[in-house]
């Protein structure tokens, strides 16, 4: 196969990701001044009670180092806390501030309206096809090891 045939697929996930990325972060910054990863890790800590930096980045995909700006921001918005685990005293636990969980609540109408054009354009049953088979393909990444 020629090289330009080798990453056409890649090339395509690229640019619909960029594309779905940047409707995202235009909409979520009018929204709540969020990005798209920090509604993330919003999202991640909301999810899991207690939730340290490690479990985030797990949640996520990213390595916790990646996510170390990210949450001083966070904490310096006052979106998040940080306070020692109780489970673990070596550890710290994040947990959302009221004005995370409002900042969290703002995001909620345009990713919303993203998914509606994405069901719009390709029907809920290829939705959730294209989730299953996307999710395939990450467990299929990470399961390989460079």
């Amino acid at each position: 196969m020629s090289a330009a045939g080798d990453v056409r697929l890649y090339m395509a996930l690229q640019k619909a990701a960029h594309a779905f990325k940047k409707r995202a972060d235009a909409a979520l910054l009018v929204a709540a001044d969020l990005t798209t990863a920090q509604s993330a890790v919003l999202v991640a800590i909301y999810a899991e009670e207690g939730a340290t930096q490690r479990t985030v980045a797990l949640a996520l995909g990213l390595n916790e180092s990646a996510l170390t700006a990210m949450i001083r921001k966070l904490i310096n918005r006052e979106l998040i806390v940080r306070e020692r685990s109780k489970a673990d005293a070596r550890a710290w636990s994040l947990g959302l501030t009221e004005s995370g969980r409002k900042a969290l609540a703002a995001v909620s109408d345009p990713f919303s309206r993203i998914n509606d054009r994405i069901d719009k354009a390709m029907g809920p049953s290829d939705v959730r096809e294209l989730g299953r088979l996307l999710s395939s393909l990450t467990e299929a990444l990470g399961e390989e090891r460079a």
